[in-house]
């Protein structure tokens, strides 16, 4: 909602790249001087965004195969690592004949 209101031209999305959030906004410290160093910091900026949404993907998916939030199974884990990690949880226990 708010990302179509800041393209279609609200007081915030003014003169800015339609296909980049941030424009001015993205630096404003200044911290970039220099235009390849800003270019690059977008770029950073990005793929960062991108690694912490497929991060949040995992929780997710962590979630619904196994029923508990990230803090159980991470505690299952460190409790016994060889017994519940990944593999065990995914394909070890569900391909088993009788389950």
């Amino acid at each position: 909602l708010i990302e179509g209101y800041r393209v279609s031209g609200g007081p915030a999305g003014e003169d800015l790249d339609l296909l980049y959030p941030g424009g001015e906004y993205f630096d404003p410290l200044g911290l970039a001087d220099d235009p390849d160093t800003f270019a690059e910091l977008k770029v950073k900026e990005i793929k960062n965004g991108r690694l912490a949404m497929f991060a949040m993907f995992g929780f997710y998916v962590q979630a619904i195969v196994t029923g508990e939030g990230p803090v159980a199974n991470w505690k299952a884990h460190i409790a016994d690592p060889e017994g519940v990690n990944g593999f065990t949880e995914v394909f070890a226990t569900r391909f088993v004949p009788g389950n």
